[in-house]
């Protein structure tokens, strides 16, 4: 079984939510297959279902309400963000969302840090300090949103917010934990090797327009 991987480096949420939400149409109309969108984002707020007006402050950057679980959450350069559309075989949401825990635990061991999931906080953890976040939509049981993995990321934007319902200082990224910059494509490479292996499925690189052209 194949996946269509997309890598659409650095785009605008907006651009590549309206993206995600043709190609679960174009999914549950059989005219496409799996796909995986790897991008990073301009600096933006996108606030899921559970999102409570008192984890908001004053925003001084593009800020969306979106159809993921979870509560608010900061995107921007420096952060890897992927978007699996997937028919599940299995409608089992919470076992897709621990699967994509896994493949970021593994993906960033590949770095030697030695990360965890967090009793009763989805998301990826080393020690208490919280390194990715993980919100899902599932339409048709098509799933669609997915996981944001802190690289490089400027965890500055993050004071903006309360993430996920917690302290800005939660958070924490693979620069800050390994006092130093990350290489991004190494990164990119790590995850989809770990993402093929726990869907058991065989990624497939297709250029951008081929993806649009599908949606």
């Amino acid at each position: 079984m194949s996946i269509s991987l997309v890598d659409l480096g650095r785009k605008p949420n907006l651009e590549v939510w309206e993206l995600q939400k043709s190609i679960v149409d174009a999914r549950a109309k059989g005219k496409t297959g799996d796909t995986l969108i790897l991008v990073e984002h301009d600096h933006v707020v996108t606030l899921g279902r559970k999102t409570s007006p008192e984890n908001l402050k004053a925003l001084d950057i593009p800020t969306f309400r979106v159809e993921r679980g979870g509560d608010a959450t900061y995107h921007g350069p420096g952060q890897l963000v992927g978007y699996p559309i997937m028919k599940m075989d299995v409608p089992d949401v919470r076992r897709f969302m621990r699967d994509l825990e896994e493949v970021l635990i593994l993906a960033v061991g590949s770095f030697s840090i030695h990360a965890r999931r967090k009793e009763g906080h989805t998301g990826v953890w080393v020690g208490e300090k919280k390194l990715a976040s993980i919100g899902v939509a599932v339409t048709n049981w098509i799933t669609y949103h997915g996981f944001a993995l802190n690289v490089n990321t400027d965890l500055g934007y993050f004071q903006k917010i309360k993430p996920c319902g917690l302290d800005p200082d939660t958070m924490t990224s693979m620069q800050a934990l390994l006092e130093s910059e990350v290489d991004m494509k190494s990164v990119k490479r790590e995850v989809v090797r770990n993402f093929s292996s726990v869907f058991k499925v065989e990624a497939v690189e297709v250029p951008p327009e081929v993806l649009r052209n599908r949606a």
